[in-house]
């Protein structure tokens, strides 16, 4: 597929937060998955300075995009760069009226109040941009409120426009906190029409807010977890946008963010005082605990806890409860429960290992039971087999010629003797007189013996 990623903001050129990091890991890791991936993003030139960016790699194109802002078009220039081992192509939209500052958003803590109209051009410069370039993408990804207007002027204006006809959008929420609201009068600012200007669309109590205008018209909206997807649904965590989310939600998914392992690796960061595996983490951890401590003037103890957070100084990153915890973390009850801590990761380990080992007997047992059955199915073949083995030995010998031969003259001298004795009986009995009583008794007596001598 052909992308177009927006973003206000990309690593290694300038950077406040998450973002940065994710424009560009994302860009990466989508070319090398084989899509033909573009990275439009602001020039800001003192900010890529200031973080060792060498102003050279910025090449200029030639181009020029010219949009409305505000009542009157604004021009900004197109520069080019890459990024190593990536085939991605990186667009910088250099216009030094809005981008030239010493901070992406902010200065002395206040918004700059331009700050719609910054972005709205921005919004509008990538879309040129990409006509001028003849990207002709298959999706376009906005991010956050800063390029939220894009698929709003994708939408409205480039449906018909030649190389946008089957273009998508997708807009990430990467912090919904921050929206781009400002007073009703910076819809002049984007350049679209008074109609969008309602509660559905842009509109918001009273305000203007890119982010749901973004949200409004993407096809797709993603954001950074499957947990952030349901959070921001609910009023507790919509910051007011939960309604829209809602009544998005079969176009919402959450997709957990994920690292550029060729930068975030400890086993090749150049950062570290020791590089470690999976294989070797506990020495090597070790070790780049006892540097940051002698870096920042610390006792080098290993029995002492060391907490490391990195976020910027915002509400919403959890600095008030660090805040009502912190004496407590800083006493002896740190070490405390720091040793409770490996208590119950040693308990745990062991619970673990009784599982394992649970696992392991259950599997041996039933094991041993399938033995015995087949075992036990063995021994009654073999048990049906010896007494076929008899039946048809008895079969063998009850057919045999000698055997039957001696089974008829025992039969036969067994009938003669019986007649024989039959006959003296008769002759007790009735003498030598003959007759039908003699007959009949020497019969009975005939059987009788007969069967007995062939019992």
């Amino acid at each position: 597929m052909r992308i177009v990623l927006a973003s206000s903001e990309a690593v290694p050129f300038s950077k406040t937060g998450g973002l940065a990091d994710v424009a560009t890991a994302l860009a990466k890791a989508l070319a090398a998955a084989g899509h033909d991936v573009s990275l439009i993003v602001p020039h800001y030139p003192m900010i890529s300075a200031a973080r060792g960016v060498d102003p050279e790699t910025f090449q200029p194109t030639g181009l020029s995009v010219d949009v409305p802002v505000g009542g009157k078009q604004i021009t900004g220039s197109l520069l080019k760069t890459s990024l190593p081992d990536s085939s991605v192509s990186i667009y910088l939209v250099d216009q030094p009226a809005y981008f030239a500052r010493g901070q992406l958003y902010t200065e002395n803590g206040s918004d700059y109040p331009d700050n719609c109209e910054r972005f709205s051009f921005f919004s509008r410069a990538v879309l040129e941009a990409a006509r001028l370039l003849d990207l002709r993408p298959d999706i376009i990804h906005a991010n956050d409120w800063q390029t939220a207007l894009v698929p709003a002027v994708l939408e409205i204006e480039y449906g018909d426009v030649a190389g946008f006809e089957e273009t998508a959008s997708v807009i990430t929420i990467h912090n919904l906190a921050f929206q781009g609201q400002s007073w009703h009068w910076d819809m002049l600012q984007t350049g679209l029409d008074w109609e969008y200007f309602n509660w559905r669309q842009l509109e918001f109590f009273g305000d203007l807010n890119l982010l749901k205008g973004g949200l409004v018209f993407a096809d797709k909206i993603t954001t950074v977890s499957p947990t952030y997807a349901e959070e921001i649904q609910t009023e507790k965590f919509g910051c007011g946008l939960h309604g829209v989310l809602e009544n998005r939600r079969d176009d919402l998914v959450g997709i957990l963010n994920g690292i550029d392992p060729t930068i975030w690796n400890p086993a090749t960061d150049p950062a570290l005082a020791k590089n470690y595996t999976a294989d070797d983490f506990e020495i090597g951890k070790a070790a780049c605990k006892a540097d940051l401590q002698k870096r920042l003037g610390l006792p080098q103890r290993d029995d002492v806890p060391l907490f490391g957070m990195i976020s910027r100084l915002a509400d919403q990153k959890g600095f008030d409860i660090l805040i009502e915890s912190a004496e407590e973390l800083l006493s002896a009850k740190a070490t405390e429960a720091a040793a409770a801590a490996a208590e119950v990761k040693a308990a745990s380990e062991a619970e673990k290992a009784a599982a394992v080992q649970a696992k392991e007997d259950a599997r041996l047992a039933k094991d041993a039971e399938r033995q015995r059955l087949a075992a036990q199915r063995e021994a009654d073949r073999a048990a049906r087999l010896e007494a076929q083995a008899q039946r048809q030995a008895e079969r063998e010998a009850a057919n045999n010629p000698w055997n039957r031969a001696m089974k008829s003259a025992t039969q036969s001298a067994s009938s003669a003797a019986g007649r024989a004795v039959a006959g003296e009986v008769s002759k007790a009995i009735f003498g030598k007189k003959s007759g039908a009583g003699a007959s009949v008794v020497g019969g009975i007596v005939r059987g009788i013996l007969g069967g007995l001598f062939r019992g």
